[in-house]
């Protein structure tokens, strides 16, 4: 292959696990490279997966991983739905041995029949994720296997143990320990701020300029990276240093904004926040960001004193909708809840202003008190608050986006990170899930909390 095509190729390979069309993908590499585009049966994949399981030595294993991986970016949609029943079938542990191995276990419980217990009741899948992860681009497969075992769970839950494994040895493969935190610049790779622009889940980045932008002289980018994927993000994070905390997300996102000088900012406000594999779904990163950049912000800018998000409330329409409160809402609050999910999800935020007291209210008591289980019900403050953050204040129009009015009415939080109570709350949300907010937040939901009492209409809030 020539260069120029061997760069296509790799550009085309590095979409692998990301793209819906996976097979379409790997028959161009193929074709690229001079391979045979043969479509490859998932009983073959499984094949040369035992043949892995069965080798002991090191270039062995290596070879047989790549074959694996090849193998598996050559199948096809209904040859990976084959694999995967095969894989939760054939590489499951055994009953049988498992109940055998606890049987001796508790006649005799000495560390040699725990050992043999252990090693019982791990599947055979753990050891064979462990030899493709020693192929170049072992791990990439592997996180697609997950991304695409989380888009089939609900229809085939047999494949729950399949997913069970890899999370269990992601956990270990992307621990803290082996992450490599990197600021991200105008001066970083093509590569990589090509990902940003594609990644972007919370403000989307509308091309070059938008991206200079956001990594002008008053911004900063940081990301997580792992040695096994140098040009791949795990997470990253938007900061915009700013005089002031920030109520609305808008001038912030302005290309005509001015840059100001960052020595003479006083906060630092994080606005974005981005998982970008989602085959690394619940692999906790965001955490150990967040403290890492805090810690950079703050020996860089020693000036900076608040350092605080501009965060969604994504949850809090449906919540609405749902009709979850013990008192009766507004009619002027349901019509525009209706609105928000209608199919064009076009409100007017001049249509809010009349229910802005109302809307601003129950946002408070959702934040504090709608909950999931013992934890809340916004996916977002659980993130925050379990990081040791303090929910500090509720903005009105803070997001006037189509996706800010859709999911929220409008409405935006800022979480501030105190560096002095970030242990203090982050252990009472540990220990007793308790929501640490502001003075001002609490005052805010007590009134809308006084009308339990009132009977609630039972339509009023759904569509």
């Amino acid at each position: 292959m020539d260069r120029h095509v061997r760069s296509v190729a790799t550009r085309l390979g590095s979409f692998i696990g990301r793209t819906s069309n996976r097979p379409l993908v790997a028959r161009v590499l193929r074709s690229l490279s001079g391979e045979s585009s043969r479509r490859v049966s998932a009983p073959e994949v499984l094949a040369r997966c035992r043949a892995l399981l069965s080798e002991s030595g090191d270039l062995s294993d290596v070879r047989l991983a790549n074959q694996v991986v090849e193998a598996y970016g050559a199948l096809d949609a209904d040859g990976l739905q084959h694999f995967f029943d095969l894989l939760a079938q054939e590489f499951s542990a055994d009953p049988a041995v498992i109940a055998s191995a606890a049987s001796t276990y508790a006649a005799v419980p000495s560390q040699a029949n725990l050992t043999s217990l252990q090693h019982a009741v791990e599947p055979p899948r753990q050891e064979l994720f462990r030899r493709i992860n020693v192929a170049p681009s072992g791990i990439a497969a592997l996180i697609d296997m997950r991304r695409t075992i989380l888009l089939t769970l609900r229809d085939h839950p047999d494949r729950a143990g399949i997913d069970a494994d890899l999370v269990h040895l992601f956990r270990s493969w992307f621990n803290r320990g082996f992450l490599r935190l990197q600021r991200i610049d105008w001066r970083t790779s093509a590569l990589i701020l090509e990902r940003l622009i594609e990644y972007e889940a919370v403000h989307q980045i509308q091309g070059w300029d938008d991206l200079r932008r956001r990594l002008d002289v008053d911004r900063r980018c940081y990301a997580f990276f792992h040695p096994a994927l140098p040009d791949e993000p795990l997470i990253f994070i938007e900061v915009a240093l700013t005089r002031g905390m920030p109520a609305a997300i808008q001038p912030l996102l302005a290309l005509s904004a001015p840059a100001i000088d960052p020595s003479g900012a006083d906060s630092a406000i994080f606005y974005s926040i981005t998982n970008c594999q989602k085959g690394l779904r619940g692999i906790s990163f965001g955490s150990f960001l967040i403290k890492q950049v805090v810690e950079d912000l703050s020996q860089t800018f020693p000036g900076l004193a608040t350092f605080a998000t501009l965060s969604p409330v994504p949850g809090f329409v449906e919540w609405l909708a749902a009709g979850s409160l013990p008192w009766a809402v507004s009619d002027q609050v349901a019509h525009v809840v209706s609105r928000a999910r209608s199919a064009d999800g076009d409100v007017d935020p001049a249509a809010l202003e009349p229910v802005r007291e109302e809307v601003m209210r129950l946002c408070a008591h959702y934040l504090l008190h709608a909950k999931r289980g013992e934890v809340p019900l916004d996916a977002v403050a659980r993130f925050h608050l379990a990081n040791g953050a303090r929910l500090d204040r509720l903005n009105w129009m803070g997001d006037v986006s189509p996706t800010g009015m859709t999911r929220a009415l409008g409405v935006t939080v800022n979480y501030v990170y105190g560096l002095a109570d970030l242990e203090k709350h982050h252990d009472a949300y540990a220990r007793e899930h308790r929501v640490m907010a502001s003075r001002e937040v609490r005052r805010l939901a007590q009134p809308a909390e006084r009308q339990r009492g009132r009977p609630r209409r039972a339509s009023a809030t759904r569509t």
